[in-house]
This record gives C-alpha cells, structure tokens and sequence, in this order.
C-alpha cells in the first residue's frame, strides 16, 4: 500500500502520521516524549517504532514530509515607526512565520533600549518603519543603533524602501540581514507575505539546527515548514478549500502545548453589530497569535502569574490543591503526565485558563466612543462573535474525556462584555492529531486535504447548546 509518512517534531511529543493515498484514510499514528536535550532522532526513532507495531499489512512509504518546533519558537523582537502601523504589521508578519513576538519597540531607539534588545536573547530582529518614500530618519536611525551596539543576531529588513541602500551601508560586514519587501508600503495597506517568507526560511535554518534533525533531514524528503504554519495552512485550506472542494467557512484553531498556546482565525472579522466602526489596522484574514506564557509545561510558572487565583477559581475548586506546589510540579518535571483524578483536573483546569486568556487576547474588544451623531463603539482586532467553527487540538485537549468543556472557556461571557470572542461556535476536536500533518499534505495535494480534514476533524464534535456537552463526548 502507498503511503505518505508526515512527523511533526514537536516541543514536547515527537508525532507520526501513515496516510494511504488510495484510501485517503489514517492508517496508524503514533507520538513518543521529543529528546531535544539529546538527539531528536530517539524520539523520532521510538515513534516510529510504535508507529510499526501497530501495523498489519506491508506498505510503501512513498513521501516523508515534516515540520518542526523542536527547537522551540525563535523568538524575534520587532521595531518600527508607529506602535498601531509599523510595528504592529512587523509583528503579524513573524507570527505568521511560525515565530514568538518577545518585544516590540517604536520611534527612535535610545541606549538603554538597545541594551534591553541586547540582553533579551532573541534569535532574530525584523526591523521596520515607513511607507516607502515617506520617513526615512527613524529606519535608518535604528539601523545605526544596532549596528553600534554590535547586535549579533540577523536582521530582516522590511521598511521603507529608500533606506534600504544605506541600511546595507550601515550594516555592511558588522551584522548578518536579509532585505526583503516593505510590510507597510503604503499607509493602512499591509504587505506581510514576503517579510513572513525570509523569516521562515531563517527559523527552518535554526530548526534544522536542533540535536540530531540534521542526520534526520537525510532521511526525509523535506522538512517543510515550522509546525505552528502548518497548523495555519491546514486551518486555511479547510476554511477556504480549493478550486475543486468547498471550504467550511469561517474557524478558529486553538492548540494548546506545553509551552505556548495559539490561536489561529480564518475570517474577516468584521463589525457584526450595526454603528460599529473599526480602528487600527486592517485585520489579516488568517491571523495568528503565540501567547508564550501561556503553556502546559514549559510556561506553567507564567500562567500562574497570568491567571492568579481569580480565573483559576473560575475553572477549579482551588482549596482542595497546594496551588504554587502544583504549578512548580508541571514547570519542574516536563514529562509530567496527570494519572490520578485530582491531577487530571488540575490539568484540564490549566488548559481552560488558557483557551479563556488566549482567546480574550486573539479576539477583537469594543469600547464606547461619542460623536456629534450620538454614541458609537469603536472595534479593534477581529469580531468573532458569530464565528461558526472553533478546533481544539494539543495534547491536553485531544487525550481529555471531557474536551469540550476545556474548549467552552475561550467563549464569551458577560464578565468581559466588550469581548468580542465566540459566544457558540460548533467545537470539534483534532482527535487523531492531523492537523500539522494536513498542512504538510496541502504541499503535495490540496483536495486531499481537504477531504481528509473534513473526513477527520467533523467527526469529532458538534454544536453545544447553551454551552451543553454533546452525545460525542
């Protein structure tokens, strides 16, 4: 039987995944705990091997594809001109390249904030600001202070376009760029695919760095793309489709790991509600955002700080628990996994803050605004009140019995009515782990994965009414 292999090299789980091609169906997958610390390549080797033994037949492995966290997020800094223009589009445009956003700055840089870029330990810059033809001082007053303070990490450069020979000047033999297009040629008009494009090829270069990817890459066709873009590239193909299979329509992915949780959205999210207008800049259409403290292991510690006792009680009887104990168990032991009743609930109540945060901070919020014609509101970030469908996916989620309860947190409620996040989606539930794998088969065959993410994903979920859980689960 012909088969395609996709892996997801993940930051926690190392995944596999056998597809027949003629069947278009899921034969066996199969994960094992990533050795990033040591060789990638035992994990990978230990999941195969689980993979193997649950087959019965013998097969023709005609593709491997594969995708990547195990080195973790590349964590970039972003500077532009203006905090809601330059700025923000520098910093769209490495989310959706599969980075994590550390810091932005604005404005001229001064010392001290070039010493804080310094000390910060990211693994890239994207420096921005100015429309093409317009400021030119702020870019290349920046690119002077990098260069000065001897920043040793590369730079991908995506301003105004006029700057770029003097840029070049500046940073010649002192620090490793790459120029690529400007991500806001023109004022509120956004151009983030190429910058996105030179910083993903900068994180697979780091991927393939990882212990042991190297030896692996060898054995691979290709290793495609960052995980979290290829997570967005399935989100978006089943959400659009092809020329050849329909789309389901607007949805969100939530995946929530161990250490980061994000959330992706394809729609335009506009005002769904009458004398509403919309501030900032325009929304993309597939957005995505990386909340870093916000994760079951790695990120334990920070979304303790994120959350408090407040929205913990929210989710948890918090007197039954030593709540720091807990919290420093999962941050101290990674491979933790929840067996008993008591720390399985503890778990799931950790997730549900972090679907309830992550998606308050995706979603867009309203606030009152008055005119000569009489109050308004005013909508920045994306509507997704009326969004239809919502994805959980991540380990928590997948291997819980109860998973649409964890998926209810990141719906609205009242206790944040200028919220604009889901109030009742249909929740469905990644529970065979496809959905990197998929982004992977779109390089290959967009209709196939189509049919497979409608084939696999619908399968599990449903509507929830009034927040109810369904026959399902």
């Amino acid at each position: 039987m012909d088969c395609y292999l996709f892996i997801d090299f993940g930051s926690t789980y190392t995944k596999v995944s056998l597809v027949s091609i003629e069947e278009e169906s899921i034969l066996a997958t199969a994960k094992a705990y990533t050795t990033v610390d040591r060789d990638v390549a035992i994990g990978y080797e230990k999941a195969l091997e689980r993979l193997s033994n649950k087959l019965d037949e013998k097969i023709n492995i005609v593709k491997k594809l594969a995708c990547s966290s195990a080195a973790g997020g590349l964590k970039i800094i972003a500077i532009g001109l203006v905090p809601e223009l330059t700025a923000e589009a520098a910093k769209r445009a490495a989310l959706g390249a599969g980075a994590r956003v550390i810091k932005t700055y604005s404005h001229n840089l001064n010392n001290s904030e070039l010493m804080e870029i310094k000390n910060a330990n990211a693994d890239m810059i994207l420096l921005a600001g100015g429309t093409d033809g317009g400021n030119n001082e702020c870019i290349s007053h920046n690119a002077y202070m990098i260069a000065k303070h001897n920043i040793e990490v590369p730079v991908v450069i995506a301003g105004n376009k006029s700057c770029n020979d003097e840029i070049i000047d500046i940073f010649k033999d002192k620090i490793e760029y790459y120029i690529t297009e400007n991500v806001m040629p023109k004022l509120n008009h956004i151009n983030v695919r190429p910058a996105r494009e030179t910083i993903r090829n900068i994180v697979m270069k780091e991927i393939i760095h990882a212990k042991g990817m190297m030896n692996i890459e060898k054995t691979v066709s290709e290793i495609l793309m960052p995980t979290p873009a290829s997570v967005l590239k399935a989100a978006d193909i089943l959400s659009r489709g092809t020329k050849n299979e329909e789309g389901i329509g607007d949805l969100a992915v939530i995946d929530i790991g161990g250490a980061t949780t994000d959330v992706h959205s394809i729609g335009e999210g506009a005002p769904s509600k009458p004398s509403v207008v919309l501030r900032g800049l325009e929304e993309p259409i597939s957005k995505r955002t990386v909340e870093g403290d916000l994760g079951m292991r790695y990120s334990a510690l920070s979304v303790y700080e994120a959350a408090g006792t407040r929205i913990l009680k929210k989710y948890l009887d918090i007197e039954d628990y030593d709540i720091e104990e807990e919290f420093n168990k999962r941050y101290n032991n990674t491979s933790f996994i929840g067996e008993t009743e008591k720390d399985i609930n503890f778990d799931e109540a950790m997730a549900k803050v972090c679907a309830d945060i992550s998606m308050n901070r995706h979603a867009g919020f309203i606030e009152p605004i008055y005119s000569p014609l009489g109050s308004m509101y005013s909508q920045k970030g994306k509507d997704l009140m009326e969004l239809p469908y919502v994805i959980g996916t991540g380990g928590v989620i997948i291997n819980s019995n109860n998973p649409l309860e964890i998926l209810k947190a990141l719906s609205f409620t009242m206790d944040d009515p200028n919220s604009l996040k889901p109030r009742r989606p249909k929740f469905f539930v990644d529970k065979e782990y496809i959905l990197s794998s998929m982004g992977l088969l779109s390089m290959i065959d967009e209709d196939m994965a189509v049919r497979m993410l409608k084939k696999y994903i619908l399968k599990y979920g449903g509507n929830i009414n009034e927040f109810e859980k369904q026959e399902a689960y």
